[in-house]
């Protein structure tokens, strides 16, 4: 059962995350880092960070443009994560079967939010014309409360009242065995689909080599060091004080090193070019559409 300090906690969680989203951007509004917070209030760091990590890859190549909506992975990682702990479900079971159906709900909410900060919208363009600026901060600030509410509120009102309705859904979804296999395989998939939409919008075919490369480091290390766990393992069944725990994060932190010296590399190498170019900025169109140079 959640306890009512913890959704406390988590509501004022759900309401400042936006707002850091949309202003101060310090990544507290991501789905990680949503899956670290939910983790730590609820006791269950791993459960936290395998949703969080879940839905912030499947939402890799996910943006907004403008005034669009999407999808709050942000606050399904809140509510997935808490669910999870609380009625002991599955992680992979409550990736598709909360977290998905939440952040896709939450899109109303988004649009909610987005139509009353109109209000102190047109309050902000009366008091420029009399140059009233201690009434445009205050309502600039007035503005962060329908932002806040429209994750706030619905995450209180799932935590708070949704508790029994959860917990007999994904109870009868478990029940039908072919069903929870589906959800279950579903929601291990999401990350890929995520990775899929990123590499849809990025450079791709202009920087083939750089995926190739990755690929084929990532398949070479992974055979290397999964080698070495199994080496690992077996010295400590034999030696009782050999701890193999190191050796289960080497691929992450081969791949790590390669990938902060290839981006090294990479920052070097524009530096240079930007020095021996023309002082004059110009906007240039790739021929796979991406916009090159500064945006703005």
């Amino acid at each position: 059962m959640i306890q009512w300090w913890q959704i406390l906690l988590l509501t004022l969680y759900s309401a400042y995350q936006i707002c850091d989203e949309l202003t101060i951007s310090t990544s507290a509004g991501s789905p990680v880092f949503a899956g670290l917070i939910t983790g730590l209030i609820m006791g269950d760091l791993t459960t936290g960070l395998y949703i969080g990590g879940g839905l912030q890859l499947m939402v890799l190549g996910v943006g907004t443009f403008g005034g669009a909506s999407r999808i709050d992975a942000t606050s399904g990682a809140v509510l997935a994560t808490a669910f999870s702990v609380a009625q002991g479900i599955k992680p992979e079971l409550a990736i598709s079967t909360i977290a998905v159906p939440v952040a896709a709900l939450m899109v109303y909410t988004d649009i909610l939010g987005r139509f009353s900060t109109t209000y102190f919208a047109h309050r902000i363009d009366k008091h420029i014309e009399t140059f009233d600026y201690a009434a445009i901060e205050r309502n600039y600030l007035y503005g962060a409360i329908p932002w806040g509410l429209s994750r706030a509120l619905p995450v209180f009102l799932a935590l708070a009242l949704g508790g029994g309705a959860v917990d007999t859904i994904v109870k009868g979804i478990g029940e039908v065995q072919w069903l929870a296999y589906g959800l279950t395989l579903a929601g291990k998939m999401l990350p890929a689909l995520g990775f899929a939409i990123l590499l849809r919008y990025l450079p791709v075919k202009r920087n083939l080599h750089y995926l190739a490369l990755g690929f084929g480091i990532t398949a070479m290390l992974t055979t290397v060091y999964s080698n070495l766990t199994s080496a690992g393992t077996a010295l400590a069944t034999v030696v009782n004080d050999f701890d193999a725990t190191p050796f289960k994060g080497l691929p992450m932190i081969g791949i790590a090193i390669i990938g902060i010296a290839l981006a090294t590399i990479h920052y070097k190498n524009g530096q240079n070019a930007g020095s021996s170019s023309d002082t004059s900025q110009h906007t240039e169109l790739s021929e796979s559409g991406e916009i090159e140079d500064d945006e703005i």
